[in-house]
């Protein structure tokens, strides 16, 4: 076993390179949807479920019924954090420009420590301390450098990027809440009743917001699936499979490549060009999420 994980088929470098460029085409995509954001959110989290549900009735039925009432209810918590996550960061895309959506929700590490120690009690190094402290400066400056500057990219920055931040924080829930179900459930249970409330809680949001689930053109449909394919299965799936196969300080740092990414595909394919401010200000949130994640890790 050990010798088939040190030599699998595929390197698992590449696939993390792969696993990165797909997971920095999704704000594309969300961009691209003509369709209400929550609905883009609910057909990308259903698409990205439904191929998993036969593998784990099939396979994992046992496993379900050992599943106690607590550890339903906290995966239940995960899942509603992740559809807050979803419906607000897809939401900033409408508002703010990709290089700082997507950089300000991927500060979750920020939260995670935060919560960490506010929620759990978990010490935090003064390493941690600056690394939050580098990425709050960076975040003010994304959020309220362009204003002062007078140069907008979007139609309400501050408001897309409070999104991103919001989008942010549901995403440090969604691993507080999981951190420990992971030590417990294997991946495939805890991955479907997870991503279950996370798709019933997105298809509530949509249904309250009054947006209809049907009858948009074939174009929509295939961003949907694009979604799903592309950020879901060759994206996270990927990453997931590498960090069994690579350090996860390695995985963490390469995650940090999906706003440049995502950045110079809106260059290329939106005409999407950030301010200086935006990028002064996106490379210092990700040094100071740098700092965060390694300080947690040690």
């Amino acid at each position: 076993m050990n010798s088939a994980r040190r030599s699998p088929i595929v390197s698992p470098k590449a696939g993390l390179v792969m696993a990165v460029l797909a997971v920095s085409v999704g704000a594309i995509l969300v961009r691209w949807s003509n369709a209400p954001s929550s609905v883009a959110a609910f057909y990308r989290v259903l698409f990205t479920t439904l191929p998993l549900l036969p593998v784990a009735l099939h396979r994992y039925r046992d496993q379900f019924r050992l599943i106690d009432r607590r550890d339903i209810a906290f995966a239940t918590l995960s899942g509603i954090a992740l559809a807050l996550h979803f419906a607000a960061w897809f939401e900033s895309l409408n508002w703010t420009s990709v290089a700082a959506s997507v950089t300000l929700v991927q500060a979750q590490p920020v939260f995670v420590a935060l919560g960490a120690w506010v929620l759990l009690r978990e010490r935090v190094t003064r390493r941690m301390v600056a690394g939050i402290g580098i990425a709050v400066i960076g975040m003010v400056a994304m959020s309220l450098g362009d204003l002062l500057g007078g140069v907008l990219v979007g139609p309400n920055p501050l408001y897309g990027n409070a999104l991103a931040l919001f989008g942010a924080v549901m995403t440090a829930g969604y691993v507080l809440a999981g951190r420990s179900l992971r030590q417990r459930l294997a991946l495939v249970p805890y991955v479907v009743i997870v991503y279950g409330a996370c798709t019933v809680s997105l298809l509530l949001i949509v249904v309250t917001q009054g947006h209809p689930l049907t009858g948009y053109p074939p174009r929509e449909w295939l961003v949907f699936a694009g979604l799903a394919l592309g950020p879901g299965l060759f994206g996270h799936t990927v990453i997931n499979w590498a960090l069994a196969h690579l350090e996860s300080s390695v995985v963490s740092v390469s995650l940090l490549g999906e706003p440049v990414g995502a950045t110079i595909l809106a260059v290329i394919l939106l005409s999407e060009v950030p301010t200086f401010v935006t990028i002064v200000g996106g490379i210092v949130v990700l040094v100071g999420i740098t700092f965060t994640s390694s300080a947690s890790r040690a």
